[in-house]
């Protein structure tokens, strides 16, 4: 473990992971408990990194699109920022536009804020994060754990698990941005989502409530096909979208108990190598970074720009704090929340 930057006073530390057999490898930093880089052994046996990342804390701190982060309190969108718990309305900040919360909030979401190391080991690490009770608004003090452990063959698996005083919403995801080959965008990549339904959203990419099939629709990924797709228009079509994954391919997981679906899988034809999802989350977002624009330098100084990666976020469905139809996202004293997501590349 080292000291990768100072943060408000505080040393932000990286901790290196590295499987036994050499055909993964993960950096950890305590900011936003970001995956700084992952590198996987390709089929003519070198190492391709896998995911964007930052060369500085400092360019985290003032560049990061929650580059490799744990999103949260709540990930992804809630409208107005409000919600009502038991009977009571909750204003969060309005950092999406200054109309809507994202992400938890903004600068004290949890992406942006330092995590601690607990323990770490050559395969593992495991950092932890306290949220007060009315940080951004939310109820309850929350103390948010994650675990990243490096398992063969070449998988890295995410634990999240958290606990309350009081009522509250919790709603955590990982969010990285992967490209599998190191290409300027990820439009070639294959993608495959095994979901047969997902929730249009509004202007604002907030969903309406509704569940919408995605047969013959470009949201159609049932079968493997690349990222780019272009409209009627002639214009490319951009996705930032929640699909409600079937989870008919459901195994447990031995590490955890819990029972983990195959979410997607993304390939490369480049490198050749596949990455599949596998999560406990009803939910799965897809992001085509088509927003992304860094604008210093990423790792081995590659410039980040539009669809540089892709971002599979397994999570609960955006805003369903208001919307009662989905899954709930509300945790309450004396029960845990707990999540499982593995990435498996082959």
């Amino acid at each position: 473990m080292k000291v990768f930057g100072i943060h408000d006073g505080r040393p932000i530390h990286e901790v290196a992971l590295a499987a036994d057999d050499g055909r993964i490898a993960a950096a950890i930093i305590e900011y936003g408990a970001a995956v700084r880089d992952l590198q996987v052994q390709a089929k003519d046996g070198r190492m391709q990194r896998v995911v964007l990342g930052l060369a500085s804390l400092d360019d985290y701190v003032a560049h990061s699109p929650h580059m490799g982060a744990i999103a949260g309190r709540f990930a992804n969108r809630i409208r107005g920022g409000s919600f009502v718990l038991d009977g009571r309305r909750f204003q969060l900040p309005r950092n999406q536009d200054g109309k809507h919360c994202l992400h938890g909030g903004g600068r004290t979401g949890f992406g942006k804020s330092p995590w601690t190391v607990l323990h770490s080991d050559r395969r593992s690490v495991t950092l932890a994060h306290h949220s007060p009770d009315g940080c951004n608004g939310f109820p309850g003090a929350l103390t948010a754990t994650c675990r990243y452990a490096l398992v063969p063959p070449a998988t890295l698996r995410i634990e999240i698990w958290a606990t309350t005083d009081a009522p509250t919403i919790v709603n955590l995801c990982h969010h990285s941005y992967f490209n599998l080959d190191g290409s300027a965008d990820i439009l070639d990549h294959t993608l495959q989502v095994h979901a047969d339904n997902m929730t249009p959203v509004d202007g604002d990419l907030i969903p309406t409530g509704a569940v919408r099939a995605v047969a013959g629709t470009p949201y159609d990924f049932r079968a493997p096909r690349p990222v780019r797709r272009l409209g009627e228009d002639g214009k490319r079509f951009a996705y930032d979208s929640s699909y409600m994954l079937r989870r008919e391919q459901s195994q447990e997981s031995a590490a955890t108990g819990l029972m983990i679906a195959h979410a997607a899988t993304v390939g490369s034809a480049k490198s050749g190598l596949v990455m599949e999802v596998w999560t406990t989350e009803p939910a799965c977002q897809i992001y085509d970074g088509a927003k992304v624009n860094v604008p210093v330098p990423g790792l081995g100084g590659v410039v980040y720009g539009p669809n540089a990666g892709i971002c599979l976020e397994p999570q609960h469905v955006p805003d369903s704090p208001n919307l009662p139809d989905f899954p709930s996202t509300v945790l309450r004293p004396g029960d845990v929340y707990r999540q499982a997501s593995e990435y498996r590349f082959t």
